[in-house]
C-alpha cells in the first residue's frame, strides 16, 4: 500500500460505523482495496471496525466490540421482541449472512470467531451462543426452534419447540453445516462438511452425518 491510499484508507475509516454515515465512510475507505478478504484488514486500522456499505443493520441492541468486520450484503436484524445480539472483538461476518434476533431470542458470539458467507443464524424462541475462535465455513445455519408435527394442526400453527444452542470455544464447523434445537457443541469439536446436528456433540470430538455422530476423537488424529 503507498503512502497515498495509506492516508486515504485511515482517513476515512476515522468515521468508521453502524450506521449509513459510517458504513459510507468504510465504502471510502475500501475504494483502492480489492474486496471480499482484500478489505479485512481495514477493521484493525479503527476499534469501530469496518462495515460494508452494502450491508443492512436494523437493530436496536446491539453489543460490538473492537475491531469487527462485516462484509457485503450481511444482514443484522431485529424482529419484534428480538433481544440482544453481541459480537466480540475481533469478529469476522461474511458476505450474505443474516443474524436475526426474535422474541424470546439472543445471539452472542465471542472474540476472533469468523463467520464465512451464506450463514444464517435465526435466534426465535431460543438463543445462539457461540464461542470464541470459531471458525465456520460457508452455508451453515443455527436454528434454536423447531416446529411441531401433529397431523391435526397445519405447520403454520404447530407449537414451536425451542432449546439454546450452545457453541463452545474452538470448534470447527464444515461447509453447509446445520444445528438444531437444544444442541451443546463441546470445546474444540469438529463437524464435518454437510452434517446434521441434533444431539449434544463432547469436547474434541469429530462428528459426521445425518444425524451427527461422533467417530473419533482429536486426540486419536493426532
Amino acid at each position: 500500500m503507498n503512502s497515498l491510499i495509506r492516508r486515504w484508507t485511515r482517513f476515512w475509516m476515522r468515521f468508521s460505523g453502524t450506521g449509513r454515515l459510517g458504513r459510507a465512510a468504510c465504502g471510502l475507505a475500501g475504494v483502492f482495496h480489492p474486496p471480499f478478504f482484500g478489505r479485512v484488514p481495514l477493521a484493525s486500522l479503527r476499534g469501530n471496525g469496518y462495515f460494508s456499505p452494502s450491508s443492512s443493520i436494523h437493530h436496536s441492541d446491539l453489543v460490538l466490540g473492537n475491531n469487527l468486520f462485516v462484509g457485503d450484503r450481511v444482514l443484522i436484524y431485529e424482529d419484534a421482541g428480538g433481544g440482544r445480539i453481541e459480537l466480540g472483538a475481533g469478529v469476522h461476518v461474511h458476505r450474505d449472512t443474516a443474524i436475526q434476533t426474535g422474541a424470546g431470542g439472543k445471539v452472542v458470539i465471542g472474540d476472533n470467531t469468523h463467520i464465512q458467507p451464506r450463514c444464517q443464524l435465526s435466534a426465535y424462541k431460543g438463543s445462539i451462543s457461540i464461542g470464541q475462535q470459531v471458525e465456520i465455513a460457508p452455508n451453515c445455519s443455527f436454528y434454536p426452534y423447531d416446529h411441531g408435527m401433529a397431523a391435526d394442526t397445519p405447520i403454520g400453527r404447530q407449537a414451536l419447540l425451542a432449546g439454546d444452542i450452545v457453541i463452545e470455544d474452538g470448534v470447527w464447523l464444515g461447509v453447509g453445516v446445520i444445528v438444531l434445537n437444544g444442541v451443546r457443541i463441546g470445546k474444540g469439536a469438529v463437524i464435518g462438511a454437510g452434517s446434521v446436528v441434533s444431539k449434544n456433540i463432547p469436547d474434541m470430538a469429530i462428528a459426521v452425518g445425518v444425524p451427527a455422530k461422533v467417530v473419533k476423537y482429536r486426540s486419536d488424529a493426532s
